[in-house]
């Protein structure tokens, strides 16, 4: 994968402007966490700058009030940075995972994005993709790059178990003896994410008895808020990743509530864009 150069508006994105996952995976597997930075969207929806938004943020979401047309720029910047074609989905926050070339399809034929919350793929040049701007975007990979997926995680997503049903699709896809691998992009960090004592309450419902104390342990009381809990998603996330024999993951090392220079958080600004996380296999590798 190179930048591509040229003139248009599409080829205006750069590699600079992403995050690259760090994950040990082939070659031929390649993945990229977009961040507000090098679209045409205008405030509140662009890059950060001197503590506000000014012009020229990479939002992905039609959904978010920014113009579409706008929106429609930034994604045809993504797809000329990666020469990959995106599957885009419309995200519930459910467990539903369907395979990205039907995403796409249903797209070119002029339908309404397929609702679910992940998407999962073995054909080379096309890119399974989430959106996010306080959820967790997590990107998945056979080790031999047979098949990859990604799935939108946010905590009723993990709940439901999306993660799981995923890491299954993806197994499969990839055929006898998966080694998969994961990374963890950018999500609200266990400082920022407040959450109800039914949310805590859940998670440990449907904890298995080993995973009891390691859910517990990710969620610490708010001293000065009784029945409220910053909640870790990060964590949360490697309870379930090793469920399906996935140790280890890669990430998990950003926040999306504060680092408004880098990210769209939804948790810190009401109105605000989304961020994508992607990973496809490059058809040339």
């Amino acid at each position: 994968m190179s930048e591509i150069q040229g003139s248009g508006l599409e080829s205006a994105l750069h590699l600079s402007d992403c995050l690259i996952p760090d994950w040990q995976v082939a070659p031929c597997v390649r993945a990229l966490v977009t961040t507000r930075n090098g679209g045409v969207s205008q405030a509140p929806f662009g890059r950060w700058c001197a503590a506000q938004a000014v012009p020229g943020g990479l939002n992905l979401g039609f959904h978010t009030g920014d113009d579409p047309q706008t929106v429609e720029l930034n994604r045809r910047r993504l797809s000329a940075l990666t020469g990959a074609t995106p599957a885009w989905l419309t995200q519930i926050h459910g467990r539903g995972v369907v395979q990205a070339e039907q995403a796409i399809l249903a797209l070119q034929q002029g339908a309404p994005a397929l609702s679910a919350d992940a998407s999962v793929t073995d054909r080379p040049g096309v890119a399974c993709v989430v959106m996010v701007a306080d959820c967790m975007p997590v990107l998945l990979a056979d080790a031999q790059g047979r098949a990859v997926g990604a799935a939108h995680a946010g905590w009723r997503g993990l709940l439901d178990g999306v993660i799981e049903e995923t890491a299954t699709r993806l197994a499969a896809l990839a055929g006898v003896r998966p080694d998969l691998r994961a990374f963890l992009g950018p999500t609200i960090g266990a400082r920022a994410f407040e959450v109800g004592a039914e949310v805590r309450d859940a998670f440990l419902g449907a904890a298995s008895h080993a995973e009891r104390e390691a859910t517990d342990g990710a969620f610490a009381p708010c001293t000065e808020k009784p029945g409220k809990y910053l909640a870790d998603l990060v964590a949360l996330a490697h309870l379930r990743l090793a469920r399906v024999g996935i140790v280890g993951a890669a990430g998990g090392h950003w926040c999306t509530v504060s680092e408004a220079e880098n990210f769209y958080s939804y948790r810190r600004d009401g109105q605000t864009g989304r961020f994508a996380g992607l990973v496809w296999i490059d058809p040339a590798a």
